[in-house]
């Protein structure tokens, strides 16, 4: 009787994956994840010498610094990854903008639908919306040059439902931020490139999948922490760590018939 090796398909032994936003929290992760698991990982992110910084800390990581909003940049991106490994197997389009004010006293005015900045709307359109865009062109058509790979899009619960204002909200009432427009639109628009991705390239052996992870736990305010975990079944925030797991099953063999699927990973904050 053969038997079936159903820890093996979960290995990423001999695969390269591209892993954008590399620095940030989850993307660090993300890296962690993908290298545990065998694969060679491509750390990318804006500043290079941080990059390969990074990289050295992974069993084997290449760091290599990138723009995603320029096609020249993503081109080399690709064409280093492809003379260091000789392959690419998995790109995860992690890379986002989530709004930050540079003046704190402003942000509760500047955040708000009524006022919100011209500028801040088109910077998330052109990182969040065509770095996925570029990336999926580019490193995709190797992919799919190749017949296989798995394309990962990193998007958000607030690409499927409104953000809870009230979450924002502090004891006493007052509100020194919203949740803008920019980022539920952007990742609204990923969820359903994805499923673009997932039907163009299913013949040539690339597979596209989002992940839509919920918030993560990272020095929020207390009263935010408290309200945001009341708001989800389970109870807490998500740590780091706990999207690990679906990352590797949307990167490996495990999920070799899943595409074109929004895979949830919020602790049930969409449930109710």
């Amino acid at each position: 009787m053969q038997q079936s090796n159903t820890n093996g398909l979960f290995s990423l032994e001999g695969k390269t994956a591209i892993v954008t936003g590399g620095l940030g929290l989850l993307g660090k992760e993300h890296c962690r994840a993908l290298s545990d698991a065998g694969a060679n990982v491509v750390v990318t992110d804006i500043n290079e010498e941080a990059c390969r910084a990074f990289a050295n800390e992974l069993r084997r990581g290449l760091g290599i610094g990138a723009d995603i909003t320029k096609p020249g940049s993503v081109e080399a991106l690709r064409d280093a990854a492809l003379a260091a490994y000789g392959r690419i197997d998995v790109l995860v389009n992690n890379a986002a903008v989530n709004d930050m004010f540079e003046n704190p006293e402003q942000a509760g005015e500047l955040s708000k639908f009524e006022n919100y900045p011209l500028a801040a709307w088109q910077k998330s359109i052109d990182v969040n919306i065509t770095g996925t865009f570029l990336c999926s062109q580019i490193i995709g058509k190797a992919m799919a040059d190749a017949g296989l790979g798995s394309i990962i899009n990193v998007a958000s619960t607030y690409g499927m439902v409104g953000p809870d204002q009230s979450l924002y909200q502090k004891p006493d009432g007052s509100q020194e931020f919203y949740k803008s427009p920019a980022y539920p639109a952007t990742k609204g628009a990923v969820i359903n490139f994805t499923r673009f991705l997932a039907a163009y390239w299913g013949s040539k052996g690339v597979r596209a999948n989002t992940l839509s992870p919920g918030g993560v736990e990272n020095a929020q305010d207390e009263y935010f922490v408290k309200n945001y975990s009341a708001r989800t079944p389970l109870g807490r925030m998500a740590t780091p760590t706990d999207y690990r797991g679906a990352l590797i099953f949307l990167a490996s063999d495990a999920s070799q018939y899943m595409t074109g699927a929004n895979l949830v990973v919020d602790g049930g904050w969409t449930a109710w």
